[in-house]
């Protein structure tokens, strides 16, 4: 026996690597359950539930980073491939499918109805509906805000300091500090100092 058939990769082992898996493998269902047990119980908290709310971020996610407020209807696919920075704030209804890694950078604002999925099912059909998935990593750099109702698809790449338009389906990296808008999303303009309003908190 070959020395690499002796211990083949686990589903969750060929996620991270990027490789087709099977999505219907039981580890990768238990995961799910775990996953669904703390953001159903994040769901219940309030504001006043700080220490609560951090600790189950915590726990759900790969890295959790300070001043994280994620409005719920929160839901995530798996939580541990979810990385968060700081000074990050989430609002109503953001769904995260993280079946590759999920980074979400420092001073990030995101929009209602909020979306990032890094994964795809096949294509063929006979290798869909037998189970067949593939991840790309999903990378929203620092200072970025995101707009009400965008989806990230997998394999995209946010640039820092830019604004993506409400409604926006990014299929496509997007560079640092420009304005981006449409389905599919394209780059309207740079954002440059004619957009500074003077505006300093007090």
């Amino acid at each position: 026996m070959d020395i690499k058939d002796a211990h083949p990769m686990t589903a969750w082992e060929r996620m991270q690597a990027g490789l087709v898996y099977n999505d219907f493998d039981s580890d990768l269902f238990q995961r799910r359950v775990a996953a669904k047990k703390i953001f159903n119980a994040y769901n219940r908290t309030t504001d006043e539930d700080t220490a609560e709310r951090k600790q189950l971020l915590e726990k759900l996610f790969r890295h959790t980073g300070e001043r994280i407020h994620i409005e719920p209807d929160f839901k995530c696919e798996f939580g541990k491939n979810i990385t968060i920075g700081n000074d990050v704030y989430i609002n109503f209804g953001c769904i995260i499918l993280d079946c590759a890694d999920v980074t979400i950078g420092n001073n990030v604002l995101i929009g209602p109805n909020f979306g990032i999925y890094a994964v795809n099912h096949g294509l063929d059909p006979d290798e869909r509906i037998a189970g067949a998935c593939m991840g790309k990593p999903v990378h929203i750099c620092d200072k970025v805000w995101i707009g009400g109702d965008v989806k990230i698809m997998a394999g995209v790449t946010i640039g820092k300091g830019s604004v993506i338009g409400a409604g926006s389906v990014v299929t496509k990296d997007i560079p640092p500090y420009v304005i981006a808008a449409g389905n599919p999303c394209r780059v309207i303009r740079k954002i440059t100092d004619a957009d500074k309003t003077g505006f300093t908190a007090e």
